[in-house]
């Protein structure tokens, strides 16, 4: 008899991604889909002769990015051999099992224990199985089963450049191509519309359009000009989902350059020249320059220039700077001033590459009269008027001509003149002249509230002969334009009561204009549209240039809202009308019966008695700069006090120690100076204490000089000698023992200086024996011993 095994698996039927928000503890689904269980049954018979060993199943569908706390439910291996008595064991084997995927090993649930990224991996094969606990046989062969990754919108679309640079033809027609996009998603493209990518623009129109499905940019406006706008930067988005609304999104940015084509004909920027030449201009001289201008660049900008008509024909010419794309107007026969004083030329500007499809716009030339006045010697000019007076609006543009002065030479030559503007009296430069002609012209923009009146001299002088010249005043009134609009006459910050009835006025406004009004100003005031209807106040214009504001509503609570913020337009009469919006500000106070403020702070109800930040710092100031002080004085204090003379035995050195007024302390610069074993000669017997006056003067005594190689046991004996005897020698503020114990010595130096690094005890009971001057020492370290002692 043969026994047949099957597994169950559990799986849900539900959508995947609502699963994983169920903990594996609790084993609850959280929807309404009912659980499927797939079976692989065996039964017990025996007239089957063949095992049929296959899974029902072979496949999972895992989401990607799952997000939630718990391990990830996958599904449930089950065998029919499974009492619930724990004999049988689930194992799993395969990609990530163990890591990635955990099996339960007694009730057979797989769970995925990370986060699972399909574009990493998007399928894992796995194994499981049932073996018996006791025997570890297995119950049921080995199967094979599939878990694949379901593809999640996590990635954008990614464009192939950052920065993409095109160019095309000003003027193109609408449609022209311009350049392509390209954007690719990482997502799954068989599932769904994740990779579905859709392009569209964002920046950038009217001028060009961009293909859905293509990403083609195209032109969108007709005559697209490079003289008006060379540069484009049009940003693309690309979309995933399809375009629809919660797909990701990527973008880049296009250059587009309008590239120059000749679109435009040159133009000369006035219709008459005027140039003066001596009669003695050597031939082939040039005489001045004209240029026309052409806003096209490089070969579409080239100029050839030509003499056409006029009685100077034969007696000028002209030829192409190529640099400058100006004309040289040249002398080609002698000039007499007697014969003929003035010269009339038509001069014409022609593009040497024309463009046919460009035609239709006119000609591509232009001419300009050119009037050359041979001189001669001439007296100064005069002017046709004593002063000029001359009138200008203020918003006149630049170049604009606001009057003529004449100055003529009153000799009979009728010598050519020149004019100028004298820079002393413009040091603004806001006007300047046509040399040849006198006009007048604006060079910078006029502003009448700021200037009204404009007096300048202007200066007519002989072209051979400038110092003779002559000068004229011109007053140049500006004429008021409105160019200014109203605004409030003071800032307005009032203040409304908390106990306010609706409908009561609380502030009156009035406004002002720089600008000048022949008839009187008159002025509409009016709440900005933001806060027509949603304002806590209304405004009603007085038609007498001022208005009042007005409560809407009855009560405010500063609580709440302590400041109101009301935006009022206001607008004159003028033309153009000209308009601005200013903004009252009105605070919400408490008041009295009487409408008196009292408060207009919310928090000096909440905190009636409290302190301000600043009094707080002040304070906190205050008591650091108290506690600075208290330490400092304790530290002078401390450094007062007077330190022990020596701390311990050990503390002996060859340096200054002051103890009372017993020694010279700083002062005795004549303490024991180890240098003297070394240098005996170097000794100064002469030098006396300086800090002390000798009782009795005695004459120092001169001591021989230890010859060379003295032994240090006798040099220390002879000076010990020479201390002891003289009754001037002062005492020292330091204790210096030496001892010799003799060349060869096992037991090395005995010197003192040594001896503080040990730790036997010594006896100074022999410095009472030394005298008076070392009493000090001997009680002082006497009373150490007996310290020791006790």
């Amino acid at each position: 008899m043969r026994t047949y095994h099957c597994f169950w698996l559990l799986l849900w039927a539900g959508q995947p991604h609502q699963s994983f928000l169920t903990p594996l503890s609790k084993r609850t689904s959280g929807f309404p889909e009912e659980e499927k269980v797939l079976v692989l049954s065996g039964n017990t018979r025996q007239d089957l002769h063949r095992s049929k060993r296959s899974w029902m199943w072979n496949q999972f569908f895992l989401l990607e990015e799952y997000t939630g706390t718990d391990y990830q439910y996958v599904g449930k291996l089950h065998s029919d051999q499974d009492k619930g008595d724990g004999s049988l064991k689930y194992i799993l084997s395969g990609d990530g099992a163990g890591d990635l995927f955990i099996i339960n090993e007694n009730t057979g649930d797989i769970q995925a224990t990370k986060r699972l990224d399909r574009e990493e991996k998007p399928v894992y094969i796995l194994r499981a199985q049932a073996i018996n606990r006791r025997t570890g046989r297995p119950v049921e062969p080995e199967s094979e089963f599939i878990i694949k990754i379901h593809d999640i919108n996590d990635n954008e679309p990614m464009f192939t450049k950052d920065v993409y640079n095109a160019s095309i033809p000003e003027m193109s027609d609408v449609g022209t191509f311009v350049v392509q996009v390209t954007a690719t998603d990482a997502d799954d493209p068989t599932y769904g519309n994740s990779a579905k990518v859709v392009y569209s623009i964002l920046q950038g129109q009217p001028y060009f359009s961009v293909e859905s499905e293509t990403g083609i940019i195209k032109t969108a406006l007709l005559n697209m000009d490079r003289e008006n706008r060379e540069q484009y930067q049009v940003v693309i988005q690309a979309k995933d989902m399809g375009g629809q609304m919660g797909g990701l999104s990527g973008t880049t940015t296009v250059n587009i350059t309008l590239t120059d084509v000749n679109d435009n004909p040159p133009r000369f920027p006035q219709s008459t020249y005027q140039f003066r030449a001596p009669e003695s201009t050597p031939l082939d001289s040039p005489v001045g320059r004209i240029k026309a201008n052409d806003a096209d660049v490089d070969e579409n900008a080239e100029i050839e220039y030509s003499i056409t008509e006029g009685d100077g024909y034969d007696m000028f010419g002209i030829t192409t700077d190529k640099d400058t794309q100006e004309g040289i107007i040249t002398v080609k026969k002698a000039l007499d001033f007697e014969s003929k004083n003035l010269y009339i030329l038509k001069v014409e500007a022609t593009n040497t590459h024309v463009d046919p499809r460009f035609l239709y716009l006119g000609p591509f030339k232009d001419s300009a009269t050119v009037r050359i006045q041979v001189e001669d010697v001439d007296e100064p000019p005069m002017f046709s008027r004593p002063a000029y007076i001359m009138e200008v609006k203020e918003d006149a543009p630049l170049n604009s001509i606001i009057g003529t002065v004449t100055a003529q030479d009153p000799d009979a030559a009728k010598n050519p003149v020149k004019y100028s503007v004298d820079r002393h009296t413009d040091m603004d430069r806001v006007f300047n002249i046509n040399s040849g002609n006198g006009s007048i012209f604006t060079s910078k923009p006029l502003d009448r509230e700021t200037l009204l009146w404009h007096n300048i001299t202007v200066i007519a002088a002989e072209i051979n002969n400038p110092k003779q010249s002559s000068r004229v005043p011109v007053f140049i009134k500006v004429l008021d334009v409105n160019d200014n609009a109203p605004e409030f006459a003071m800032f307005y910050e009032t203040f409304v009561c908390e106990n306010a009835k609706a409908e009561q006025l609380i502030q009156t406004l009035s406004a002002v204009d720089k600008d000048d009004s022949y008839n009187g100003h008159q002025f509409s005031f009016s709440l900005a549209p933001e806060a027509a209807s949603s304002s806590n106040f209304t405004l009603q214009d007085n038609r007498d240039n001022t208005a009042g504001i007005f409560t809407r509503k009855t009560r405010y609570n500063r609580h709440e809202t302590s400041t109101y913020f009301l935006p009022v337009v206001i607008s004159d009469n003028d033309y153009p009308i000209q308009s601005s919006t200013e903004t009252v500000t009105i605070r919400v106070c408490a008041c009295d019966h009487r409408g008196k403020m009292l408060s207009c702070n919310a928090e000096a109800l909440i905190h009636p008695t409290g302190l301000s930040t600043g009094a707080l710092i002040a304070i906190l100031l205050c008591i650091i700069i108290l506690l600075v002080t208290v330490v400092l004085f304790a530290a002078l204090r401390r450094q007062r006090k007077k330190e022990p003379l020596i701390i311990s035995k050990e503390d002996i050195r060859d340096n200054i120690v002051s103890y009372n007024d017993e020694g010279g302390g700083e002062e005795d610069t004549q303490a024991f100076d180890i240098g003297t074993l070394r240098n005996p000669e170097a000794i100064d017997d002469n030098k006396l204490r300086r800090d002390i006056v000798p009782e009795t003067l005695f004459m120092p005594r001169r001591t021989a000089t230890a010859r060379d190689n003295t032994d240090v046991r006798d040099f220390i004996n002879q000076r010990l000698k020479e201390n002891d005897t003289d009754p001037t020698a002062p005492p020292y503020d330091s204790l210096a023992t030496y001892a010799y114990e003799g060349n060869g010595s096992v037991a090395e130096s005995l010197s003192s200086l040594e001896s503080v690094t040990t730790d036997g005890d010594q006896d100074y009971d022999y410095l009472s024996d030394w005298g008076p001057r070392f009493k000090k020492l001997a009680d002082m370290y006497g009373s150490m011993d007996s310290d020791k002692d006790s």
